[in-house]
This record gives C-alpha cells, sequence and structure tokens, in this order.
C-alpha cells in the first residue's frame, strides 16, 4: 500500500456526503441525459470551463460570506470538478 492513494480517505469530514446530496439535487433540475449519464458530463468547450470557474468563485464568495441558503461549499466542489473534468477532456 505504500505511495498508493487511500481513496477512503475523501470519506472523512462532511464534504463527500453534502457532494453527494448536492449532486443529487442538480439531478432533479437537470435530468440525467440517459440513465446514469449526468447532464454535467456533456460539457466539452471552453465557454463550458469559463462557467464552471466564474460559479466556483461565485459561490466561493459565497461561502467565504457565510451565506446559507445552499449548500455553497458543495457547490464548490461541484463546479471545481466540473472544470478539471471539462479540462481532461480537451486535453489542456
Amino acid at each position: 500500500q505504500d505511495g498508493k492513494a487511500d481513496f477512503t480517505r475523501t470519506l472523512d469530514g462532511p464534504m463527500f456526503d453534502r457532494w453527494a446530496i448536492h449532486l443529487t439535487k442538480g439531478e432533479k433540475k437537470y435530468p440525467d441525459v440517459t440513465p446514469g449519464v449526468p447532464n454535467w458530463t456533456l460539457a466539452a468547450g471552453e465557454e463550458e470551463l469559463i462557467r464552471f470557474k466564474k460559479s466556483a468563485f461565485r459561490h466561493f464568495r459565497q461561502w467565504f460570506r457565510g451565506d446559507i441558503d445552499e449548500d455553497h461549499a458543495a457547490a464548490v466542489f461541484f463546479n471545481i470538478n466540473g472544470y478539471e473534468y471539462v479540462k481532461a477532456k480537451i486535453g489542456k
């Protein structure tokens, strides 16, 4: 196990559960394209990269200010993940 990533560490703390809840809520608003294919995974270009980045920053500001109208920390996770997903997809 030396030098191997321990993915179970992502389960420590509250964010794994909160991120899952955020994704589940999003699925209701933006249904899967086909069963098991999340809508956001269709993002594939520079425009989506910019949108994810701006949204991550907006939610970070709201989290930093202490806004509690929604789970802004989980939204930051979602948008950073989306950005990195698209970045890898387009080979940046």
